[in-house]
């Protein structure tokens, strides 16, 4: 399961018998969407440019222009509407491409990628959008927020590789090689309002957090926020890093990061080990995708 690629991370080199194991999982056949619906103007990380849908065709605007897409024989009134999205793929439910962050004075990232040789006008050539694998998985929940009796966790709370411990033994699971983790923090338990949003806004896993789950050998971690990382870090290191854990994961090992995961229904029902499926659209020069990913139990 060791990646072979400098593009693709440990999840794009899965056995046959891996997917085999977790397609065998789900014993009740029901299936668990894990994204909010998006819409223009959605709360997103503060950096990232706004989500918006305008209208590109509508069946008055054919009509007014004297469009004629089949031909001039349409007496039945055909029309159609498209739609015109204007969004960055880190909006909503996403994973991270391996060349959405870089590091260091050269603006580097994960398998040598680097501007100068990889960075095009219409995007990174290396480790982009187009080079993410599908994700047929085992998945495990880490419920934090349940394990402390709270609804959400506190705005910058700390989740550290003990409490991942203590919330797996909590619920019976054991985290292994090839897993995704997903951990909730109730976050999007208060979409979309902004106000109550803010007092819970980046909590999640630290360095030790992420330390833990790279010793276990997950392929991918997420969670329900949109910066998955606890923010701002509690110990930035020195010379100081504001996300230690992204560089961590996604730069030095290729795990790739999934955020603004919707936990709420999985946690209701104590689904703690599922069927982890994700299919990223392959967008050449994108830094990652958007998507709806389930979970099935």
């Amino acid at each position: 399961m060791t990646a072979v690629d400098p593009e693709r991370g440990p999840a794009a080199f899965r056995r046959p018998e891996e997917i085999l194991a977790a397609l065998a999982l789900p014993t009740r056949g029901e299936v668990f969407s894990l994204a909010v619906p998006r819409f223009t103007d959605m709360p997103l990380f503060g950096a990232h440019p706004p989500f918006r849908v305008s209208m590109a065709r509508t069946p008055g605007g054919l009509r007014a222009e004297g469009a004629q897409p089949w031909g001039p024989r349409n007496g039945v009134g055909y029309g159609y509407m498209a739609e015109l999205l204007s969004a960055t793929s880190h909006s909503g439910a996403h994973v991270d491409a391996l060349a959405h962050v870089t590091i260091g004075d050269d603006d580097h990232w994960y398998g040598g990628g680097n501007p100068r040789e990889h960075l095009g006008d219409s995007g990174p050539r290396h480790g982009d959008a187009s080079k993410l694998p599908p994700f047929v998985t085992r998945g495990v929940l880490i419920d934090v927020p349940g394990h402390r009796g709270v609804d959400a966790l506190p705005r910058s709370s700390v989740v550290d590789a003990d409490e991942m411990a203590a919330v797996a033994a909590h619920q019976g699971v054991e985290v292994r090689a090839g897993d995704v983790v997903l951990v909730r923090t109730g976050y999007l338990g208060h979409w979309p309002d902004t106000e109550a949003m803010t007092r819970h806004a980046t909590a999640g896993p630290d360095l030790s957090a992420a330390r833990w789950m790279l010793d276990r050998g997950v392929v991918a971690a997420g969670s329900d926020t949109e910066t998955f990382e606890v923010q701002p870090p509690p110990d930035y290191g020195d010379p100081a890093n504001p996300q230690p854990v992204h560089s961590l994961l996604l730069i030095e090992h290729a795990i790739y990061l999934f955020e603004s995961i919707y936990l709420e229904e999985l946690a209701r029902a104590r689904a703690y080990e599922f069927l982890f499926v994700a299919l990223p659209l392959k967008i050449q020069g994108a830094t990652g995708s958007m998507l709806d990913p389930v979970a099935i139990v």
